[in-house]
């Protein structure tokens, strides 16, 4: 089973943790360390030899276009995070649409190559805002990695189905949500990001291994360039759950990441879209 590998491309002070704490404006003149941090996932993927897509910030990308072209050029896929972190239902339709269009311009002017996939800032579509796949699908976008099928403080649609599911009857667009496991009745988070990094190394090959054995579904996998950076500046003023969850085990993450991609098979999203895709097809 080829599981789906994604990175999300934001820097450590763009975090929807850091949002009620580090202003907007600000960002600018804060240390940028996305790059190097980039550099060391490429090689990462590089020694695995494994390919991915990497769901970038238009912000990112407007500053750091060469890298954006090194990725696209190692055979990454390039997808868009929208432009500046915003939760997609903090914005209006037009405002999400004037969003989408920004950050796929930068994008596919520093990479060189068409952007057809979108993932939502903090998994932000959910049922508050179901219009927003009308707008990627207007754009043109032929997927979306942006549900999180699970009730969290921050994020989560757990009424929303598990694996991929066509979300307008009259378009093509799939949307590919991040990984769930079942203990019991109960779906719980597995798709990577903090909960990869603060819980043991076992908990995620046990979830990737159900729902690529029991289920037969490809596992939706991330993390963020942050995660690998333990060195990063700290943000003492945030608050102490925010802090927990953002620092907690910086230091092994890039060790856990290297076993991981190395037990499992992986794929960048949009190859991983297509095979889900003409399964729907199939069962139709």
């Amino acid at each position: 089973m080829v599981n789906a590998l994604s990175v999300d491309v934001e820097d450590w002070f763009q975090v929807g943790a850091f949002e009620k704490v580090i202003e907007r404006d600000t960002w600018p003149s804060l240390e940028d360390r996305v790059e190097r941090n980039v550099e060391a996932i490429l090689a990462m993927f590089d020694a695995a030899q494994v390919k991915a897509t990497f769901f970038t910030l238009g912000w990112v990308a407007e500053r750091h276009k060469r890298l954006i072209r090194r990725i696209v050029e190692e055979g990454h896929e390039i997808a868009s995070h929208g432009w500046d972190h915003a939760r997609v239902f903090t914005l209006t339709r037009e405002q999400f649409a004037q969003d989408l269009a920004r950050a796929r311009g930068v994008l596919e002017d520093a990479g060189g190559t068409a952007v057809n996939g979108y993932r939502a800032p903090s998994f932000s579509i959910d049922k508050r805002n179901p219009w927003a796949f009308e707008v990627l699908a207007e754009q043109g976008y032929t997927y979306s990695s942006s549900v999180a099928p699970v009730a969290h403080d921050h994020y989560g649609w757990p009424e929303a189905p598990r694996f991929a599911f066509r979300p307008l009857a009259d378009a093509d667009l799939i949307e590919l949500p991040v990984t769930t496991a079942m203990l019991g009745d109960r779906r719980i988070a597995a798709g990577g990001g903090g909960f990869f990094r603060v819980l043991p190394y076992g908990f995620s090959r046990w979830a990737i291994r159900q729902v690529n054995g029991r289920e037969g579904r490809p596992a939706i996998f991330y993390f963020h360039p942050w995660e690998v950076d333990p060195d990063q500046p700290r943000v003492a003023d945030a608050p102490l759950r925010s802090r927990f969850r953002h620092y907690t085990n910086l230091g092994r993450m890039a060790g856990k990441l290297t076993r991981v991609v190395s037990e499992f098979a992986w794929d960048r999203v949009d190859t991983v879209v297509a095979r889900e895709a003409a399964a729907l097809d199939a069962a139709t």
